[in-house]
């Protein structure tokens, strides 16, 4: 691959904060809380951790910390300490802890369970998977939302607000302090905006290279496309994450990934002034995976990135890893070999993968039971900075490698964005041990699987940020419908996950209804 140029003019005009859209404000709601059962071995393991560090007068690292006890847990074994000596010693006093998903407003709660209800019934999904695709892709003014204020109210109060962010920057910034009260350590932002593509333009990617298809290119794909990362990354805070997808750009992107080039000078600029500003600002950019005919010249490009802007003990940029791939852990290991002799961090994003029904059957591992091995296999290795089955030592150029030098394992930053609950309590279990120093995320999508990101949310003690995040984006309500759509098509291939959502939010619901009465346990 060709060497990418260092540096570029820039091209691209200041970016506007001014958006004629109107905001909604945060309702406030009321949460009630009362005691629940928890898992026994989660909460032995949190006492358990408590006991270790109330022992030490050494601070634990930044990334272990939403593995470290509740208040709840902690209050328990100075209890137990302190119980009179007339009590028996086997019986220690017992503290109940909060139900995760107390921490939720009970609007978010209601409107939860009202989007899984739909996501999960044979019935109801199909009708609302067909009139959402109308939405995503229609030209009728009627039917579009940012035209239409009567379906932009209905759309905004309920599935735009359970996934999206905000349409402006004000209500943007409310949502995340609204996460970030409840416990979260952060968010990932995304830039809701893409490209639509006629098919005769798909057809002739090449000619958008030179002459007046390329200046209209730049002026309607790149340009809006760089503008909208950029102001996503000043509406992050320092220690969040911005999605970045490359197809956003456009064609010259299409093109240029498609054919495993290095991005034209227009858009390697406009990738260059992003990541930058990210740098400047203390975020952090993941660039997502997408379809195999692309994910090639992808990884070229987050390799090519991450040698540029990451140092050796931080990373700025971060490539994304689908384990449901067969060949994902050889590729993770050449760009393992690659950070440790270019002297930098990876950055990992792992995540199972997303374009199931788009890559070709082959490459992907035969069973769901099969990639969660590998997720969980491949999560080991990193967390622990030790090569083992899943992942082993190459080189850069591929071959495996069995001298000193390769046995090194380099500085990682990890992202584990799943919603799987027990690969979760894995990497917790690992994290625990408190023998690693990589910096570990994790990470679920705004909307989805609140009982796992609520259960890492309590897990923090008091005083303490768990390394708990929220994907979402942000944009119109128009410009989101494409992501909603996704969402959709997601809970309808993961009925199961889905339905178990639901119940946890229908049971949370039971409880705060009892817990008005004293009913609750």
């Amino acid at each position: 691959m060709a060497p990418f140029p260092r540096s570029l003019p820039g091209i691209l005009p200041p970016c506007s904060m001014a958006r004629a859209n109107p905001t909604i404000a945060t309702t406030p709601a009321l949460v009630f809380f009362a005691s629940t059962t928890q898992d026994p071995f989660s909460h032995a393991r949190r006492i358990s951790r408590t006991t270790t560090r109330s022992a030490s007068t050494s601070s634990r690292s930044l990334h272990s910390s939403s593995n470290q006890s509740s208040p709840s847990a902690h209050f328990t074994i100075n209890a137990a300490v302190n119980l009179p000596s007339s009590a028996p010693e086997h019986q220690p006093a017992k503290m109940a802890q909060p139900a995760p998903l107390a921490v939720l407003p009970l609007t978010n709660v209601l409107r939860s369970l009202m989007t899984m209800t739909v996501s999960s019934s044979p019935f109801l999904l199909p009708p609302s998977l067909a009139m959402m695709s109308i939405l995503a892709s229609t030209t009728n003014p009627v039917l579009n939302p940012d035209r239409n204020p009567i379906l932009r109210f209905f759309l905004k109060k309920t599935f735009y607000a359970q996934f999206c962010a905000g349409e402006a920057a004000p209500e943007v910034r409310r949502t995340i302090e609204s996460l970030k009260k409840i416990g979260f350590g952060g968010v990932i932002l995304g830039y809701a905006r893409e490209v639509v593509l006629t098919d005769a333009q798909m057809k002739d990617l090449g000619s958008c290279g030179t002459g007046a298809a390329a200046e209209e290119c730049i002026r309607t794909e790149i340009t809006p496309w760089a503008n909208g990362t950029m102001e996503t990354v000043l509406l992050a805070s320092p220690g969040d994450f911005v999605a970045l997808k490359f197809t956003g750009a456009g064609r010259q992107a299409l093109h240029a990934l498609s054919q495993r080039l290095p991005p034209s000078e227009v858009l390697a600029s406009a990738i260059d002034g992003i990541c930058q500003l990210a740098a400047s600002r203390g975020v952090r950019l993941l660039l997502d995976a997408e379809q195999q005919a692309l994910q090639p010249g992808i990884d070229d490009w987050s390799l090519e990135y991450m040698r540029r802007y990451n140092t050796p003990e931080n990373a700025v940029v971060y490539g994304t890893y689908q384990v449901y791939l067969k060949a994902t852990p050889s590729t993770l290991s050449r760009h393992l070999a690659a950070a440790r002799e270019g002297g930098f961090a990876l950055g990992v994003k792992l995540v199972r993968g997303a374009y199931l029904g788009s890559d070709p059957r082959h490459l992907i591992h035969d069973s769901k039971a099969d990639t969660d091995v590998a997720y969980d296999g491949v999560a080991e290795a990193l967390l622990r900075r030790q090569w083992n089955g899943r992942l082993k030592p190459q080189s850069e150029r591929g071959d495996e490698e069995t001298t000193a030098a390769a046995a090194a394992f380099p500085n990682v930053s990890v992202v584990l964005a799943t919603h799987n609950r027990e690969s979760v309590l894995k990497a917790q279990a690992i994290l625990a041990e408190g023998k690693t120093d990589t910096e570990v995320a994790f990470a679920q999508l705004q909307g989805m699987a609140d009982e796992v990101s609520c259960e890492l949310v309590t897990s923090g003690a008091a005083g303490e940020t768990p390394r708990a995040y929220k994907y979402l984006v942000w944009g119109s309500t128009g410009e989101c419908m494409k992501y909603l759509l996704r969402r959709a098509h997601e809970n309808r291939d993961a009925v199961q996950r889905t339905r178990s959502g639901r119940d946890a939010m229908r049971t949370e619901l039971f409880r705060r209804v009892k817990s008005l009465f004293g009913l609750a346990k």
